[in-house]
């Protein structure tokens, strides 16, 4: 079987296992889901055989086992979510015979599970791990093979056995190259603390630029946009557009000056970055987790510390060659690359796996 990061040549049946909060794709918000769905469909474009446990809601290639009618964040009913990821567990390891590989993107729970079973699994963590409590448990745990999205997101968790780095991608044709923007920045995601839009519109009111806010508001987040935030707003420079669907990112992504992302967190990833590089958007970001990691500084926009340093790289921001940013995207984070990439981890887990001992936890499969 061959190595490295080429389609394999034979043909693997591969269990996906995705959160129930959104269906695969969401129709709107949700970083994770919208992963699993861009792996699933290269995958099975690569020739490959897969079944995706999600909501009834998705929309796939794959053959879908659908665990809830539909996803559960926006379901009137408001139903118990840890039920159904047990029922979902459950059913995916009641068929683990009929897979090569199982992947799951669900967290934690199915940790206990995969130690009775006989089939490869692995865990792709998406979220934040600097939580006092994920040291313990996955030091309970400390066998079970975890794939990390940027090299950053790992570094709490330094001792569980990572076998590899994987970084998302996105299909080629998702997102159109814009050479010629308009004249506005972009924020795009969700009004919370760590995601500091104050921020934002901050270095868009110094630098006299249109700021357009696409962004959701979490119930756990309706008190700090109501006092710090909805104020903020009646600015003649801001427009607040709400939380728009996938359709509409290309165009909104994409005819903006630059993408602004001035977090206060150590965020894992960044799935807007990477949307923003395949529409030919410049960034501004802040130095936080994994954005060094997928910005080149100068090249594909800025990274900065503070707020001058932000202030000024966003006064610079036409400096950026758009093209360049394209091209980052196309040679590094397309969805068929992340697929190649995960399936070589599928099959270093497969041959390696039965050889890798419980009580070694740096264990690096070779891909």
């Amino acid at each position: 079987m061959p190595s490295g990061i080429a389609s394999l040549s034979w043909m693997m049946k591969i269990a996906q296992i995705a959160p129930l909060m959104e269906s695969v794709p969401p129709k709107t918000y949700g970083g994770t889901e919208r992963v699993v769905s861009y792996l699933t469909e290269a995958l099975i474009d690569l020739g490959h055989d897969v079944t995706l446990f999600a909501s009834g809601d998705s929309r796939t290639q794959a053959r879908l086992v659908p665990v809830v009618e539909r996803s559960l964040r926006q379901h009137p009913g408001h139903p118990d979510w840890v039920m159904w990821h047990t029922v979902m567990l459950d059913q995916a390891f009641s068929s683990a015979a009929e897979f090569d590989v199982m992947h799951f993107h669900v967290d934690y729970l199915h940790y206990p599970l995969v130690r009775q079973c006989a089939t490869p699994c692995l865990t792709t963590l998406h979220g934040r791990l600097d939580l006092p409590d994920l040291v313990p448990l996955h030091r309970h745990f400390r066998e079970q093979p975890l794939v990390s999205i940027s090299q950053s997101q790992r570094k709490p968790l330094a001792d569980s056995r990572w076998i590899a780095t994987v970084p998302h991608g996105l299909p080629e044709h998702l997102y159109r190259f814009h050479p010629r923007p308009d004249d506005y920045f972009a924020f795009i995601g969700r009004i919370s603390p760590e995601k500091r839009v104050d921020r934002a519109i901050e270095i868009a009111i110094a630098t006299g630029t249109r700021l357009r806010i696409a962004a959701k508001v979490d119930r756990a987040d309706r008190a700090y946009f109501e006092r710090h935030i909805e104020g903020l707003l009646d600015h003649p420079l801001v427009e607040f557009v709400g939380e728009i669907a996938q359709d509409a990112k290309d165009e909104f992504i994409g005819q903006a000056r630059a993408l602004l992302f001035p977090i206060d967190w150590p965020e894992p990833f960044g799935l807007v970055l990477i949307e923003a590089l395949a529409c030919g958007t410049p960034v501004v970001a802040y130095r936080c987790g994994a954005v060094p990691e997928i910005l080149q500084d100068g090249v594909t926009g800025f990274v900065v510390n503070d707020q001058p340093q932000a202030i000024d790289a966003a006064r610079r921001i036409d400096a950026i060659d758009r093209r360049a940013c394209r091209q980052a995207f196309e040679s590094r984070f397309t969805s068929r690359r992340m697929a190649q990439r995960y399936l070589a981890v599928y099959e270093a887990l497969s041959a390696a796996l039965p050889r890798l001992s419980d009580t070694d936890t740096t264990s690096q499969l070779p891909i």
